[in-house]
Formats: C-alpha cells, sequence, structure tokens
C-alpha cells in the first residue's frame, strides 16, 4: 500500500516534468495578457491628442475631433494555391505580430490565369481595435520603423480622400517577434489605418500627433 502510494504521489511529478520539457508553442495574446500592452497611446490621444486637433481645427464639436477607428492588416499570399502550408505559416505570423488570430481570406471567383479557385484560400487578415489597436500602433511608432533599412518615413501620398491610410511592409523581419530562422521566405504585409478624419490633412495631423513620420514631398 505504502508503494502504490508513493506511485500515485510520484505521478503528478513525472507529468509535470514532460510538459516543462516541451517546447514552448507560439500564440497570439489573450484578453488576460492584455494587462501587460503599454497603454500610454490610449491615453495620449485622451490626454493631448485630442486638444491639439481641436485647437488646430476648430471643432465646435468634441465628436468631430478625428480618432482611429480600427487597424487591418492583410497578405495576399498567391503561392497558397501551389504550397496550402504558407497559409498555416502566414497565420502564425501575423497572430504574433498583431496579438489577435487572423482570419484566412478566400477568392471571391475563379480565374483560371492565376490557377485561383473561387473561395480558395488566397491570404490573412486581422483587425485590430481597441487595446491591440493602440498597442500595434505604438509598437510600430516605437520600434518597427526604426528597424527598417534606409526608412526615411512613410509615404505622404497614400491617402485615400476619406481620412484612411495605407501602407506596406516588404518583410515581417522587421517586427521583434519573428524569428529569422523561422522565416522560410521573405513575405510583405499592407496596413491600414482607418479613421474618422473627414479630410487627408485631418488624417495626417492625427497620426502625426502620435509619432507617425512621413517622408517630405
Amino acid at each position: 500500500m505504502a508503494a502504490k502510494e508513493a506511485i500515485k504521489k510520484a505521478a503528478p511529478a513525472a507529468v509535470s516534468t514532460k510538459k516543462d520539457k516541451a517546447p514552448a508553442k507560439s500564440k497570439v495574446v489573450t484578453k488576460r495578457e492584455l494587462a501587460s500592452f503599454s497603454n500610454a497611446y490610449r491615453t495620449k490621444y485622451e490626454t493631448e491628442v485630442r486638444k491639439e486637433l481641436q485647437k488646430r481645427f476648430g471643432y465646435a464639436n468634441v465628436m468631430q475631433i478625428p480618432r482611429i477607428a480600427k487597424i487591418t492588416i492583410n497578405r495576399g499570399i498567391g503561392e497558397a494555391t501551389e504550397n496550402p502550408k504558407v497559409i498555416d505559416s502566414s497565420v502564425e505570423e501575423i497572430g504574433l505580430i498583431s496579438g489577435q488570430k487572423p482570419i484566412v481570406t478566400l477568392a471571391k471567383k475563379s480565374i483560371a490565369t492565376f490557377k485561383i479557385r473561387k473561395n480558395a484560400p488566397v491570404g490573412v487578415a486581422v483587425t485590430l481595435r481597441g487595446v491591440r489597436m493602440y498597442a500595434f500602433l505604438e509598437k510600430l511608432v516605437t520600434v518597427v520603423f526604426e528597424r527598417i533599412r534606409d526608412f526615411k518615413g512613410l509615404s505622404p501620398k497614400s491617402f485615400d480622400g476619406r481620412g484612411n491610410y495605407t501602407f506596406a511592409l516588404k518583410e515581417q523581419l522587421v517586427f521583434p517577434e519573428i524569428s529569422y530562422d523561422k522565416v522560410d521566405k521573405a513575405r510583405g504585409m499592407s496596413i491600414t489605418v482607418t479613421t474618422t478624419a473627414q479630410t487627408d490633412e485631418e488624417c495626417r495631423a492625427l497620426l502625426e500627433s502620435f509619432g507617425v513620420p512621413f517622408r517630405q514631398r
């Protein structure tokens, strides 16, 4: 009996040892882990940016002051038709970069020239709001842009005239979450910052208030 009790007591320890030795799996950030994210940019908007914009543009109503509504990250993967595994690796990479699990985008129609069938996976996308949105923007400004080789600022010509701004990054390695050893190929992504601004000037002023750098024309 004493031997059986000793085995039972030792069993949990054995299981625990196996789990400790298992390699850690990459995962997206959970709601509970969001507490570790910096809330500096949300606070900055509420305490500084709103006042600056209202003073500059003379808004009569505080509801007119532009704000960032969402940030969308999108990666198109044309090679997915020949190599389906690329979708899985892109889902993992965009998940690590954004802190949120992305969705797989499907082709809306068949395109024979590119050997694409309707509803075939052709990319991944994720939309960030709230805490994740501000945390991602802060990471772009304070970390990512500084890691881009020969970076001189974003193009001032990529506004869409409706208060939104889109730019592209050529590779995923500019994000600190991505390990060079695990990347089989450099793949870029497009990032769209959607705001409530009514003009390009207002949108640019909003982004510049957060430290987003633009090239001189």
